[in-house]
């Protein structure tokens, strides 16, 4: 897929359709499309949006539409044209056709682009060329030739009876075969390296794309994860070490952003990354108080995460940018309607001691905390609790030593039955 990026930034006018009811929900949703185009390093120059009963199934727009974009697109001297839905294969050739010249985008592309400039480890690459492949497959035309070098395609040659599009179409499914075979290899690499980490309190982050996961794990971790002002600006799954306080330390990651209308092509592909999420004993769930659109925000998450079926108990709720919040009643008013949630400022660091001591208390009423009395006499079990588990304090209680142990819990109960604790 050719990027939208170039040396020079391309123009570009934002399309969508408005349907009975969603006049708001659009604008929010144009405005978030205006931003990812941004991040694609274009310059969005106007925008159309058109108040249908339904998109159009052959031009995305009406037809007075169509002649007024056409318009626009004459008068700005536009390069691409972005649609805020995943078009059909029928409508992006039709509109290729109504609109030669011009480059059609549609926000899965988008996106696909924008995770295709900022994928940096294997496991990220290969589900974005995973992604993009099952996004190309149904679009194919006869431009889209040569696929062969991308598959490594030597000696993979049509027969007689192959027609070019038929040779493009096997050699694109075939490297869809390889790609997920490639992925579920990485997969269980990042299995075995989660496994490593399971002896100690594992809390990932999840929220929406820009949301201030990367500040606010540079403010525990005293790391420097890349932090702009951009959606999607870090799309690598970043896990470090974290030491809480003098007796505690904890695994924290920093999972991909959500966002609205993710393709699903991304959503089945980024399944391993949000995996994360799914084997932490806790999730901060980190909402951008300062957007207006906040609360469909905490939506957005909720639904992706739902499918993973955590319990409650493991998150907690954050709402960060406070100090962007200009009206203070506000955060007030949103604080009595999720009493166990955190106020923070990431940058600024308000408020973040408060949510330290939240996720130390669910370290210790976790049943990963145990504590035992043991003879001083009895050594192995000694050796066993420092070589399985983290042995978080130690102290002489009359003729006892009484250990503070983080322990996973299949070892705990397999050493309870060795030692019949």
């Amino acid at each position: 897929m050719g990027h939208i990026i170039k040396k020079e930034p391309e123009h570009a006018i934002l399309c969508a359709v408005s349907l009975p009811g969603q006049d708001e929900h659009t604008e929010r949703s144009v405005e978030e499309l205006g931003r990812l185009a941004e991040t694609a390093g274009a310059i969005v120059v106007d925008k159309l949006i058109q108040s249908r009963e339904n998109i159009h199934p052959k031009h995305y727009f009406g037809t007075g539409k169509l002649n007024i974009l056409g318009a626009l697109a004459q008068e700005h001297d536009v390069d691409v044209l972005i649609f805020d839905d995943e078009l059909s294969p029928s409508q992006q050739r039709n509109l290729e056709i109504e609109f030669p010249g011009f480059k059609i985008v549609d926000r899965s592309a988008l996106i696909l682009d924008i995770f295709t400039l900022h994928a940096r480890t294997r496991e990220a690459k290969t589900q974005v060329q995973l992604a993009e492949a099952e996004y190309l497959l149904p679009r194919l035309a006869k431009k889209w030739t040569h696929l062969e070098r991308q598959a490594g395609g030597i000696g993979m040659r049509g027969g007689p009876g192959e027609t070019q599009i038929e040779i493009d179409r096997r050699l694109l499914r075939d490297r869809i075969k390889k790609l997920k075979i490639d992925l579920a290899k990485i997969s269980v690499q990042l299995d075995t390296k989660r496994k490593s980490r399971s002896r100690r309190f594992n809390v990932a982050l999840v929220g929406y794309t820009n949301s201030g996961k990367s500040t606010l794990m540079n403010y525990f971790a005293g790391s420097s994860v890349e932090v702009e002002d951009q959606l999607f600006k870090t799309l690598d799954t970043t896990v470090r070490r974290v030491q809480m306080d003098k007796s505690h330390t904890i695994y924290l990651s920093d999972t991909v952003g959500f966002i609205q209308k993710l393709p699903h092509q991304l959503v089945a592909s980024f399944r391993s990354t949000l995996k994360e999420a799914e084997s932490a004993d806790l999730l901060l769930k980190l909402i951008d108080i300062s957007d207006p659109n906040f609360k469909e925000h905490m939506e957005t998450i909720d639904g992706v995460l739902k499918e993973f079926n955590i319990p409650e108990k493991k998150f907690i709720t954050v709402f960060n940018k406070t100090d962007a919040v200009e009206n203070i009643d506000d955060i007030k008013f949103t604080k009595r309607e999720h009493p166990d949630s955190f106020c923070i400022s990431a940058k600024r660091g308000i408020g973040i001691e408060k949510l330290r001591e939240a996720i130390l208390k669910r370290i210790d009423e976790s049943s990963f905390v145990h504590y035992f009395y043991v003879d001083p006499a009895e050594g192995k079990l000694i050796a066993d609790l420092h070589k399985f588990g983290e042995v978080l304090e130690s102290q002489f209680v009359e003729d006892k030593i009484k250990f503070k142990v983080f322990l996973e819990g299949s070892v705990y109960d397999a050493l309870k039955k060795r030692y019949k604790l």
